[in-house]
């Protein structure tokens, strides 16, 4: 019993410390890959999350989001993006257009794990933000859900997740353009929402 314990114990310890990180000073430096979501489809950029997150922050966050990029475009942009901005930290949406596209999710999976790895190898900190699958049925009901293997990804990488920040905001209707991106309230409540999210993993104070 006093065995079981101790490995529960260890087995916490070690949670936290994989979950609970260092915060950011203002002034650092950030990058946000993705598609269309974090480019700021249908809004202005400086209405989009990241530039909203930068406000939030006080960290400056370089907007990386290409609309139509699915997973590999997003991996293949990466190097040259990290070599210009020298970020401290990663913040990684994308797949959602892998999704769309009903691309092997095995492919999808593939691609988060080697950014994951190439932002480890430079040094960067990331954290995966889940994007919710495509679902009629959870636009209509106001009950998307976040792709599973984005947890998966997280787990198997030891990395942060925010997971259920964007299905959240576009459950709402009042916070939708369309089914797939937000409109400028969507954004503005999905960079509050990573905030806080942020902040509980302590990246953020």
């Amino acid at each position: 019993m006093r065995l079981r314990w101790l490995l529960l114990f260890a087995a916490l310890l070690s949670a936290c410390s994989a979950h609970h990180q260092e915060p950011l000073p203002p002034g650092a430096s950030v990058l946000a890959l993705g598609d269309s979501i974090t480019a700021g489809y249908g809004v202005d950029r400086n209405q989009a999350w990241p530039a909203l997150l930068a406000q939030r922050s006080g960290w400056i966050v370089f907007n990386g989001g290409v609309t139509g990029d699915r997973s590999a475009d997003a991996l293949a942009r990466l190097p040259g993006l990290l070599d210009e901005h020298g970020p401290d930290l990663l913040l990684v949406e994308i797949g959602g257009n892998d999704m769309l596209h009903k691309l092997p999710e095995a492919e999808t999976v593939s691609n988060l794990e080697r950014i994951i790895d190439l932002a480890r190898q430079r040094g960067v900190r990331t954290v995966l933000m889940a994007v919710p699958r495509p679902s009629v049925a959870g636009v209509i009901f106001a009950s998307l859900s976040p792709a599973g293997f984005y947890r998966h990804v997280a787990e198997s990488r030891n990395v942060l997740l925010l997971e259920d920040e964007l299905s959240e905001v576009l459950s709402d209707g009042a916070f939708r353009l369309d089914p797939l991106h937000p409109n400028a309230a969507g954004h503005a409540a999905l960079a509050e929402k990573s905030a806080a999210g942020l902040k509980e993993l302590g990246l953020l104070r």
